[in-house]
């Protein structure tokens, strides 16, 4: 009965709108977009990108080094200005706002050898000829089960410097202590099905083996565990106290291995690695399109993706790293030969680490000295400047104002990727997604047409790439990559995130070059640069287009509010799930009067006259004074000015860390599982939108709109867990 109640409300309460771009595409003249349609190639990225494959691109390392040195001359080479590598120290204890700064990772050399053991009454000897086994012991041919010189992916990341020979021993899983009952694996090597992390502190510092093997699978999808050739890349915990290597292997080795421990057979194994952690750096590649406008060229779109990854990681995410860099070219060649007019905004380019660099970037200062790290309090700004001091993180994140952030964008059809342009958090309304899925959506239909047969103008296809629709999809804000980062309450930075999912050979040694689509690259190019282009001009005189932009992103997305809204049967969350996403979009509207659109309040009188009509208002006003406690029981908090950054970090829980100092448990919040979310998206949300406005009650309302009903007291427990650690405050 309610369920039927709140979608009728719903029914009333939301237009049915569609787009209709037609051939002329959006915001831009026809002959700006001719411009970058003619010179975007995918073949250029994607010969960029072949070379990047070639380096193993650990953060700190020598391979992320070449592959940094290769995007800074193809820059130069282009024409673009401010070009530079910079240095941020890595050592472990330094911190750029809530990421511990992870040491530098090497690797020179990693093999892991099966051992053939027959009672033959012969010596066992190595590799290298080394006796290791006196006595009756061997006969047959050793198997080399994985070589870091042939696939780097088999040497998990964190790996520490070994030479062992030792039985296997199958433990299932690895993460519990009943997988070890009954099992001697002190000095031995364990066969985990987990990721080497997750296995780690009980496997080496429970119980003592002397390393892992892992086969654990990818990401799940329709496809996980089809393909038994895959290896994944593996981690260890890069702050664990017990040090130990890793090798990961595929299912198909890991089956015969178990099935061979099943018979009694015994197996022994030979693992030597030379790798370790050490004090580095991370490097981050930037540079620049100036601005023309005397005022306006002090703030900047910034284009992001991340440098660093196993090889190949051609998707993910050489693909990001080289459209970018297709962009930065085609802008800065039309800028130069006068078929493009420069940009009153200045554009910059960026190549990071994953989100520890872009994290780096926006907190540091230069390059830092690190002689007083190890009494350097969390959070807390490095204070002496060794070179470059006139680079200030901060400052630099305080001229950008929007993000075009790009990870993994060039899968074709075997990687059976989805095109996604993601929207970005409610915490950020903004009418630049609007923006970059205008673009989008007209590509869509251009792509389609010319697919299906039909005149199409510009149907983006590269001479040696694919021909299908591109299809992309205007998805739901989901977090994972750098996006997350600049999106962050501490930076408020509005994101348009590009990115394939799924994609079946993520994260394995089958990321390669040969799955990349050079028309897919052309397009998402095309998207980024048209976006970018656009937002980077003195669009004053487009406010009406803009607003009839963000129209059409709002009937796309109250499609999804419509499907979501009937799965709520309390008629109070219905109401509120209402409330909370007309609020979305009245922001969203308010933003195209002011960039960024933080704090923007606006709202157009056709929005109140729906509200007001259709928006169960007495329903509301019951369901406050039914669930709402007193005001004690409610309160109001708002985020600290430092550390800035998000708490979903690489390699380190800051809230874990400091809350086990503090005496706290881990909150439910960090666990639950919502209808449309999971507990780190509940928690990302809570913080950002903790901004001493909102009390408990109302952060409770807006997380469960974008994510699913959640139980007050989760929310209440997670903000009084952050106070303690003092990363919000109680607004009295």
């Amino acid at each position: 009965m309610r369920k039927t109640i709140v979608g009728a409300v719903m029914a009333a309460t939301l237009m049915i709108s569609g787009t209709a771009w037609g051939q002329k595409p959006p915001l831009l003249a026809e002959r700006d977009v001719a411009a970058l349609a003619n010179e975007l190639s995918g073949e250029t990225a994607k010969r960029n990108l072949e070379v990047i494959a070639t380096f193993h691109r650990q953060r700190g390392s020598r391979g992320f080094h070449s592959a940094a040195e290769l995007v800074a001359e193809r820059a130069r080479s282009y024409g673009l200005s401010d070009v530079a590598i910079l240095e941020f120290p890595a050592d472990g204890k330094i911190f750029y706002g809530t990421q511990k700064s992870r040491p530098a990772w090497d690797a020179e050399f990693a093999e892991l050898w099966d051992l053939r053991q027959v009672h033959t009454g012969k010596t066992l000897f190595d590799p290298s000829g080394r006796p290791v086994l006196a006595g009756d012991w061997y006969e047959g041919h050793d198997e080399l089960l994985g070589s870091y010189a042939a696939e780097p992916v088999v040497l998990a990341e964190e790996s520490e410097s070994a030479d062992v020979t030792a039985a296997l021993v199958d433990v299932g899983a690895g993460t519990k202590e009943s997988d070890y009952a009954g099992k001697d694996v002190k000095g031995k090597i364990v066969l985990v099905s987990a990721s080497p992390g997750a296995a780690q502190e009980l496997a080496v510092g429970r119980f003592g083996a002397a390393g892992l093997v892992s086969y654990a699978q990818n990401q799940k999808n329709a496809w996980w565990g089809e393909d038994e050739n895959l290896i994944r890349w593996g981690h260890l915990e890069t702050f664990s106290e017990h040090k130990t290597f890793a090798f990961m292997v595929s299912l198909k080795t890991a089956r015969g291995m178990r099935e061979r421990l099943a018979r009694g057979e015994k197996i022994t194994l030979h693992a030597v690695v030379k790798a370790g952690q050490h004090a580095g750096n991370y490097e981050v590649v930037t540079a620049t399109i100036p601005g023309s406008d005397p005022k306006l060229k002090e703030e900047e779109i910034a284009f992001s993706c991340h440098l660093d990854h196993q090889r190949p990681g051609a998707n993910d995410n050489a693909s990001g790293c080289v459209t970018i860099l297709e962009v930065a070219r085609t802008l800065q060649t039309l800028i130069a030969e006068g078929k493009l007019a420069r940009p009153g905004r200045t554009i910059r380019f960026i190549w990071p680490p994953e989100i520890e660099g872009t994290l780096a970037l926006l907190n540091g200062i230069g390059h830092v000295e690190d002689e007083n790290a190890d009494v350097r309090q969390p959070g807390e700004r490095p204070k002496a400047l060794r070179s470059m001091p006139q680079f200030d993180g901060r400052a630099l994140a305080s001229r950008i104002k929007v993000a075009i952030h790009m990870d993994m964008v060039g899968g074709g059809p075997m990687t059976k990727a989805v095109f996604h342009v993601t929207r970005g958090p409610m915490s950020l309304p903004s009418f630049v997604h609007d923006v970059a899925w205008a673009f989008a959506d007209w590509l869509n239909d251009q792509s389609y047409r010319f697919a299906a047969g039909l005149r199409a103008e510009y149907p983006m296809v590269a001479p040696e790439g694919g021909k299908e629709p591109l299809r992309a999809e205007y998805s739901a804000y989901t977090m994972g990559s750098d996006h997350d980062v600049y999106q962050d309450s501490s930076f408020g930075i509005p994101a348009i995130y590009m990115n394939d999912w799924p994609d079946r050979y993520i994260h394995t040694n089958f990321d390669t070059a040969a799955n990349i689509d050079t028309t897919k690259l052309k397009r998402a190019a095309f998207i980024g640069a048209a976006s970018g282009y656009f937002l980077a001009r003195n669009f004053s005189d487009m406010r009406f287009a803009m607003k009839e932009l963000v129209w059409q992103g709002r009937g796309t997305r109250e499609a999804l509010d419509r499907a979501r809204v009937v799965q709520l049967t309390d008629f109070r969350e219905g109401c509120e799930y209402l409330r909370d996403h007309l609020g979305f979009e009245q922001a969203v509207e308010a933003s195209t009067n002011a960039l960024p659109s933080r704090g923007e309040t606006f709202v157009p009188p056709q929005y109140e006259d729906r509200y007001q009509e259709f928006v169960c208002t007495a329903a509301a006003n019951f369901a406050a004074q039914q669930h709402l406690k007193s005001p004690g029981d409610s309160p109001k908090f708002r985020r600290n000015e430092n550390p800035k950054g998000p708490l979903g970090v690489f390699g380190y829980d800051y809230f874990g860390e400091h809350a086990k100092v503090a005496g706290i448990a881990e909150p439910k919040l960090l666990s639950y599982e919502g209808t449309w979310g999971s507990g780190e998206e509940y928690a990302y949300e809570v913080l950002n939108f903790a901004d001493g406005k909102r009390n408990a009650q109302e952060i409770r309302d807006a997380v469960s709109a974008e994510y699913g009903p959640v139980p007050l007291e989760l929310v209440v427990e997670y903000l009084r867990g952050l106070e303690r650690i003092g990363l919000v405050a109680e607004v009295k």
